[in-house]
């Protein structure tokens, strides 16, 4: 029960008058003015101090907790209570650290029901409640290492990867859309035998070159945001398996343990299921993680996917 789970936090009678709060069909304007006078853990202890915090955990640990409890009944439930405050989850988590705190939150909440876990996670990257980077630098963290072979963390790591992946797609085909209309529409309007009111017609579907631009910059970004994504999943699993091989040689132990097995297996997993993506930046990939250097077992994995895309 929610009052027995929260009863050792220092926000505990805020919990319960968001509880009520919500209950009573609060706005979220309402919900927030509940959080508004919470201590912040990471500021330090004067509070006259010019250095703002980045965000505040102990809010986010009990608006979370707070109304995922209350709309934990289904996931319509869930659903239903993540809409109605998303303003408020887009105020408390800025930042990457606040919305890596919220993923916290779900996981602390529904650990035992995994298959929830998937799906919450999904609703918050649809909704931009959190970003891909946040949900791979969440998923590699120290906290998720005891967890880090369960089969639901990979599902979440592959969703957010296939989100960022239709996303960029989705960018590129508006972008290819918009310049053949604009070509189509240039090669037309040389075209003296055109009606006139065809041509207006034409002219007003046409995207300007301004739009078009504006394209591009859109999928510039979505480009480095997916190499970012990249560099962070890829460069995590070669921390841990670095870590993992450089433990094991210096106790003198056999490395190839299920764990390291099932990495190494879940690491070529990203490779092939991902691999047109991927390719795209083999090269900034061999440049600043594969590199000679690295432990061959670990580089054996991007040698082979190297070959079978070659």
């Amino acid at each position: 029960m929610l009052t027995g789970h929260l009863t050792s936090l220092p926000g505990t009678e805020a919990a319960h008058q968001l509880v009520v709060c919500v209950r009573n069909k609060c706005t979220p304007e309402e919900a927030l003015n509940v959080l508004r006078e919470l201590p912040n853990p990471l500021r330090d202890g004067d509070a006259a101090s010019t250095h703002a915090a980045p965000y505040n955990p102990l809010k986010i640990d009990v608006f979370v907790q707070t109304l995922l409890n209350l709309g934990s009944k289904s996931i319509s439930h869930s659903f239903a209570a993540i809409s109605k405050f998303h303003y408020v989850f887009k105020i408390l988590a800025e930042s990457e650290e606040a919305q890596i705190c919220v993923l916290r939150n779900v996981w602390e909440l529904w650990q035992r029901h995994p298959q929830m876990v998937c799906v919450l996670v999904d609703k918050m990257l649809k909704t931009q409640i959190v970003e891909c980077s946040a949900v791979a630098t969440w998923l590699f963290s120290k906290e998720m290492a005891p967890y880090f072979t369960h089969s639901c963390l990979w599902e979440v790591l592959h969703l957010t990867i296939d989100k960022m992946n239709k996303h960029v797609s989705k960018l590129s085909k508006e972008l290819q859309e918009a310049r053949e209309a604009l070509a189509r529409a240039d090669s037309s309007s040389s075209d003296s035998e055109d009606e006139s009111g065809s041509k207006k017609k034409k002219d007003q579907d046409k995207p300007t070159e301004e739009a078009v631009e504006r394209m591009e910059e859109r999928l510039e970004m979505g480009h480095t945001d997916q190499k970012r994504l990249f560099l962070i999943v890829f460069q995590r699993f070669i921390m841990i398996l670095s870590e993992h091989l450089v433990r094991a040689d210096t106790d003198a132990r056999d490395p190839l343990t299920h764990w390291y097995t099932s990495t190494i297996g879940r690491l070529t997993q990203v490779f092939l299921l991902h691999h047109e993506q991927v390719q795209k930046y083999s090269s900034t990939l061999e440049t600043l993680l594969f590199t000679q250097d690295l432990d061959p077992h670990i580089l054996d994995v991007f040698h082979q996917f190297l070959a079978l895309t070659a």
